[in-house]
């Protein structure tokens, strides 16, 4: 398995409490495993099967340690083995789980996974995941979970953007089935010959069965998730080298959902094939399904799992491969769901693995970027909110005016409190078409389209704060949300997106919003605290560094006009929230 480039490992200063004790997160779980030729593949370095076993583990362990009962892995968001340096025998494999959220009757729980050697001393980065358990009571009972109390500033940021995580989970398959729909199988080329350029998918073919031994069960019986993942991942080994007829490297797991349990004594079969092909990568997919002891002629779907191999060469480079040709009928649907995870896959690295800096202003917006978009867009607010260390800068009709500057990144907030309930302040805010009612930063809008219910795209139109130069325009988009638990702040976020039904034109400027967006809280009985966030952009800059400075008395006008507005049209409002 190939590993990662050496990254320096960075550890959450400690958060000291009252009494002066050091914090230790109460969920936490520690397991540290040292690779032995029993873990490694026939290359020497660690089977990413193994790897999966030790994750699940040490998750498991945690969510249990919150939830004071049992719990079964329900999915595993995805992974990505994006390595250079080598796990190899003799390297010592560290991982580190603790719940980020509960939920009603399920967790999030987070895993950090860091290797070292040992003779050396060297450490470096491996990955990291999400893992969602579901607690157990008697019998086949669920759990009522107590809520997770985050105390040090990453806590309170993995526990508010866990929230949104849920919300793209629930989105993942609806956006894979949008996609297949549209999606077409490759025919190959006029005078090419098939026999060498296309490899018939039932070459690849693989099943085999395991059988589960108390020793692949917890205390329950119930087989672990993470010795499911392990036996699917050999199949998948298996099916790749017979198509790249080399040695594959795992690349990335798919997001992935457990169906059902299995348990000590039930034989599990499972069915690898490789689904399609790409230039330098392609797919396996694998499936688990048991036949109970009860009743052999009977099997229960356990799982389906989609695998990304790679096969580098001597010098590292990537080889390429040959077309795969589907086999008829649920060949054809995997061939194309194949492809639509692909285009899921690189939309989730361009809006959200990238840091917050590197990701491009105005990504396009299709249907199937949708929910990695609204994700983005929510959590990068929750971020900005959560951010500490604000400079004051003035006060201007009781509203407070603060900067951040960060990684030469400048942030503006303005905070006033209002009195009126907030949630006729999220219903009245929400609706952008009327911000132009107060903000006179915004003159123009056109409804462009509605997403859903909590996402709206917006064209918008404000004046130049040189009057000699041209109006500027925003296609934003407006994710609003209501809160998952208490404490929770009700939220609106804003980005930039692009559309082709919207673009540039000469007699605008076009302008760009990386994060922007409200944070609303109640205030006693009848009042709210909005708190009003943007991360600067070179278009939207000199707005606010002239109120900031004193040289324009814009931004106390516009919150004027907010106080009287949210006054006068609070008791006009339906409220669906």
């Amino acid at each position: 398995m190939s590993g990662s480039e050496q990254l320096e490992i960075l550890e959450e200063p400690p958060f000291i409490l009252e009494n002066g004790d050091k914090y230790i997160n109460p969920t936490e779980v520690k397991m540290s495993q040292f690779i032995l030729p029993c873990h490694a593949n026939h290359c020497g370095e660690l089977s990413v099967g193994q790897l999966l076993k030790w994750m699940d583990t040490t998750a498991c362990l945690s969510a249990e340690r919150h939830a004071h009962c049992p719990c079964v892995t329900a999915s595993m968001d995805d992974i990505d083995f994006d390595f250079e340096q080598r796990l190899s025998v003799g390297h010592v494999v560290n991982i580190k789980a603790k719940v980020n959220r509960a939920f009603n009757t399920s967790l999030e729980v987070g895993i950090i996974i860091t290797s070292e050697d040992p003779c050396s001393g060297r450490q470096w980065k491996v990955c990291n995941a999400f893992a969602t358990f579901v607690a157990k009571g008697q019998g086949s009972g669920k759990v009522q979970l107590k809520a997770v109390i985050p105390r040090t500033s990453q806590e309170k940021i993995e526990y508010s953007i866990a929230a949104e995580r849920r919300r793209m989970r629930l989105h993942h398959l609806e956006s894979i089935k949008d996609l297949v729909s549209s999606s077409t199988i490759q025919k190959a080329e006029p005078d090419v010959d098939e026999s060498q350029h296309v490899v018939p998918a039932e070459k690849t073919r693989v099943e085999t069965v395991e059988l589960v031994l108390p020793p692949h069960a917890n205390h329950q019986r119930n087989s672990f998730g993470g010795q499911i993942m392990a036996w699917m991942e050999s199949a998948a080994i298996i099916s790749a080298s017979r198509f790249c007829k080399g040695h594959p490297v795992l690349k990335t797991i798919d997001m992935f959902h457990f169906r059902g349990p299995s348990q000590v004594g039930d034989r599990i079969t499972l069915k690898a094939i490789v689904n399609n092909a790409f230039k330098e990568s392609f797919e396996v997919g694998v499936c688990a399904e048991a036949y109970h002891q009860e009743g052999w002629e009977k099997k229960t779907h356990i799982n389906s799992a989609f695998m990304t191999f790679v096969v580098p060469d001597k010098g590292g480079k990537l080889c390429t491969f040959p077309r795969v040709k589907p086999e008829p009928g649920d060949g054809e649907r995997r061939y194309r769901e194949a492809s639509a995870r692909k285009k899921i896959r690189l939309d989730r690295k361009y809006i959200i693995s990238c840091k917050q800096t590197e990701v491009p202003l105005s990504v396009p917006w299709d249907p199937s970027n949708q929910v990695y978009l609204s994700y983005n867009n929510v959590s990068a607010l929750k971020i900005l909110a959560a951010k500490q260390n604000w400079v004051l800068n003035c006060m201007q009709n009781k509203a407070k005016l603060s900067t951040l500057e960060e990684d030469q990144l400048l942030f503006f907030k303005a905070e006033m409190i209002v009195s009126v309930n907030v949630k006729q302040v999220f219903v009245l805010l929400s609706d952008m078409s009327r911000r132009h009612e107060w903000d006179t930063h915004y003159q123009r809008f056109k409804l462009i389209q509605k997403v859903d219910k909590d996402d709206v795209i917006y064209h918008v139109v404000s004046p130049s704060v040189n009057k000699a130069s041209n109006f500027q325009d925003f296609v934003l988009l407006a994710s609003r949300r209501v809160p998952c638990a208490d404490g929770d702040p009700y939220l609106i976020a804003l980005r930039s997106v692009s559309l082709p039904a919207v673009s540039p034109t000469k007699d605008l400027d076009r302008g760009e919003v990386s994060c922007a967006g409200f944070a609303l809280r109640q205030e006693g009985v009848t009042s709210t605290k909005i708190a009003y966030y943007i991360q600067t952009t070179p278009q939207v800059l000199p707005y606010i560094t002239r109120d900031i400075t004193g040289l324009s008395s814009d931004l106390c006008k516009i919150i004027e006009a907010l106080n009287k507005f949210l006054e006068q049209n609070k008791d006009t409002i339906h409220l669906d929230v």
